[in-house]
């Protein structure tokens, strides 16, 4: 059975990047640690190679691995696939109410995302209300 390795952004600052996604799941921010640093550059590796990559990983292992690759040109256009993140209702119920989604949404624009337009609407028998936003470097996703 296959599984989900990692969800790969392609970014201008990958260790930026990574540590918003980071923020933004409240996984802990992970840099090179010193011994690590050292065994890559002893490999042939440079610091610019290093400043190339960015990783953000639930240290439990239940959430998304995202990892970060220096691009090599500048985003254009509207992304293929987006994630949407979804915000954890404090009382268990099903869906977090607007007031939280909303504050959600706010902690995510201090942390750097920006606000594209709240969607609320019909789907069929099912309502609809979530926050389509940008991370730092514009890639979309969605809060619900």
């Amino acid at each position: 059975m296959n599984t989900l390795g990692n969800i790969t952004f392609y970014a201008d600052n990958p260790r930026a990047l990574s540590h918003f996604w980071a923020d933004v799941f409240g996984y802990p921010r992970l840099d090179w640690p010193d011994d690590m640093r050292r065994q890559q550059l002893d490999a042939g590796l440079t610091d610019d190679d290093l400043d190339r990559r960015g990783l953000a990983e639930d240290p439990e292992s239940r959430g998304p691995r995202l990892y970060f690759h220096h691009a090599d040109g500048a985003k254009r256009g509207r992304n293929r696939l987006h994630i949407d993140v979804s915000v954890a209702p404090a009382d268990g119920a099903r869906r977090a109410t607007a007031e939280v989604l909303d504050a959600e949404k706010d902690r995510l624009v201090a942390l750097g995302a920006s606000v594209v337009r709240l969607v609320e609407q019909q789907w069929g028998a099912w309502p609809e209300r979530y926050w389509q936003m940008r991370d730092p470097e514009g890639n979309e996703f969605c809060l619900q």
